[in-house]
């Protein structure tokens, strides 16, 4: 039988592991796998970009850029501290590659929740920033999306994004969910407690953030910003693959998508967000290997060009103990 060495106490072992060090390099390998499950895609969507115009391909990568800008923005909105600005820029670009490689932005919601904790947020209230922050980019997207439908109602049909008799199923599912959610918090004391807490402490937060115009600003202008920005960047990949679709209409087509899928979560809205985005552009005009070609294109500049440099910046951040 294996003996501990002499100079280790019993349970030291774990302590004497370098976890930092693992955790650092974590995301880089965790990126590696996925972008080997993905590789054919990459490689497909690339051949596609290798003919389109670069000019409005580096109109879409300063779109994704100041994307992570217009977040950084929201998260800003969503706290009454003021934030170190680089560290906070920062995170949300490492946030992105974590994104992706998590469902329903739980990856992002990680790394922001360690940072917010690293600058002195307790849980309560680091909680309550995230939850501001979806509802706040979710009303965002909605907005733009009626906004933009009411000026150009025929661009888009909705109806398409959602196939035939599904409907029905998905009102069923989202009724069973809010049932047993409902249930739930009747039958446990104890959540509905902690829940009834949380609340509180979220509309304290939130009241006292709108009597600051600097922090409300941050917040709705960012939660605008950041849609817009990413239907920027495929209108942008779409003009550059000569797609025959007013920009326009891409850009509702990429907010419908989103909305659409959102219902469906994945690592990043891929796979849900490709499909409905797919189908979004055929409704609007496109062909369904253009409307492929357009999503490809998009989905390796904002996603798959950022994501080693995202997991690296990453492992900078928890070496640094920044998050």
């Amino acid at each position: 039988m294996a003996l501990l060495h002499p100079s280790v106490p019993p349970g030291g072992l774990l302590r004497r592991l370098p976890l930092r060090q693992i955790l650092m390099v974590l995301p880089v390998v965790a990126v590696g796998v996925w972008v080997g499950l993905h590789w054919p895609l990459i490689v497909s969507g690339g051949r596609q970009l290798l003919t389109a115009d670069r000019s409005w391909l580096l109109a879409a990568v300063a779109a994704t850029g100041l994307g992570w800008v217009a977040v950084s923005f929201t998260r800003q909105g969503t706290v009454l501290e003021r934030l170190p600005a680089g560290r906070l820029l920062a995170t949300q670009f490492a946030a992105g590659a974590a994104n992706h490689l998590l469902p329903a932005g739980l990856g992002a919601g990680a790394v922001n929740l360690r940072f917010l904790r690293r600058c002195g947020l307790p849980l309560s209230r680091s909680s309550a920033s995230l939850a501001l922050y979806l509802l706040a980019e979710s009303v965002g997207r909605v907005v733009l999306l009626v906004v933009l439908l009411t000026a150009f109602p025929r661009a888009l049909r909705l109806d398409g994004l959602v196939p035939d008799g599904t409907g029905p199923a998905l009102a069923l599912t989202a009724g069973a969910v809010l049932a047993a959610v409902a249930l739930a918090l009747f039958a446990v004391r104890p959540l509905r407690r902690l829940v009834r807490d949380f609340l509180r402490v979220a509309l304290t937060e939130a009241r006292g953030l709108h009597t600051r115009p600097a922090r409300a600003l941050a917040l709705w202008g960012g939660s605008l910003a950041f849609p817009a920005l990413q239907a920027a960047g495929l209108v942008t990949v779409a003009l550059a693959l000569h797609v025959p679709v007013p920009a326009v209409h891409v850009a509702i087509a990429y907010l419908a998508a989103s909305v659409a899928a959102a219902a469906v979560p994945t690592p990043g809205g891929i796979g849900s967000v490709d499909a409905a985005l797919v189908i979004a552009l055929v409704t609007a005009g496109a062909s369904v290997a253009v409307a492929t070609s357009a999503v490809l294109g998009f989905r390796i500049i904002t996603v798959w060009l950022p994501l080693v440099p995202g997991a690296l910046v990453l492992g900078h951040l928890v070496r640094r103990k920044v998050v």
